[in-house]
């Protein structure tokens, strides 16, 4: 754990201006945000009932929650990996455009139609599609262990095992279940119609196009196996069946 914090600690301080934006969302994690005068922890303000708690602070939470423990949970699994871009902060500039599509969303929505922001039920749904996706992902992480990587790799070393037990028994890629519906949840959590749309469809393409990528690699690493296990357990994502094997 000291290893891991000191470790932190220097690439916050090699990253500048970038490594201070890091910093705050740790802070925003650990410490305790500000409600109403009193000081509201992170868990409590996740699981306090949808009307105490204003559906943008619970949004915030959560992403915050959410790249924090991928940074986290690659410290414990693979400390050599371990690198600002373990944040997923700056996973691309569609992901960075979608977020803001949301906030520009909530934002007019909120001014226009307050109404559709205090639909609790539908808040409600979305905090726990949050919850499950994050979790489902983090514990396809930790099952995964060293085998886990942000980057689709192309060459197999010699600690890469083909994962089948745990929530890889489930799906054959639960790390993408768990994020697709964290990232529909998110907009449903904000009750944002729009992006709810956008994110399902865009979220859907681009991890159609991830899995085909992945397996293809490993079918080359695990041949056999991986058909095998391809076989008999399903992707998890709804619609997509991976690559195609021609026999």
């Amino acid at each position: 754990l000291v290893h891991i914090l000191s470790h932190s600690g220097l690439l916050l301080l090699r990253a500048g201006v970038q490594g201070l934006s890091y910093a705050y969302l740790t802070a925003l994690v650990f410490l305790h945000i500000s409600r109403e005068g009193k000081r509201v922890s992170l868990p409590r303000a996740l699981l306090t009932p949808v009307p105490s708690v204003p559906s943008p602070r619970r949004y915030m939470c959560s992403l915050s929650l959410f790249h924090y423990s991928e940074y986290l949970v690659t410290a414990i699994n693979n400390p050599r990996s371990l690198s600002l871009d373990s944040f997923l902060l700056n996973h691309s500039f569609e992901y960075n455009l979608a977020a803001l599509s949301s906030w520009v969303e909530f934002t007019l929505e909120k001014l226009l139609f307050p109404e559709l922001k205090q639909i609790t039920w539908l808040s409600t749904v979305g905090l726990l599609m949050v919850v499950f996706g994050d979790c489902l992902r983090k514990a396809a992480m930790l099952t995964a262990g060293s085998n886990f990587n942000h980057i689709v790799q192309n060459e197999k070393s010699d600690t890469h095992t083909l994962v089948t037990s745990g929530v890889y028994g489930w799906f054959r890629h639960p790390s993408y279940v768990g994020w697709f519906y964290w990232s529909i949840g998110t907009q449903v959590l904000l009750c944002n119609p729009i992006c709810m749309v956008g994110y399902a469809l865009v979220s859907w393409r681009f991890f159609r196009e991830r899995v085909e990528e992945e397996e293809i690699t490993l079918i080359h690493f695990f041949g056999e196996e991986y058909l095998e296990y391809k076989r008999k357990v399903p992707s998890g994502l709804p619609f997509i069946k991976g690559v195609k094997v021609e026999l």
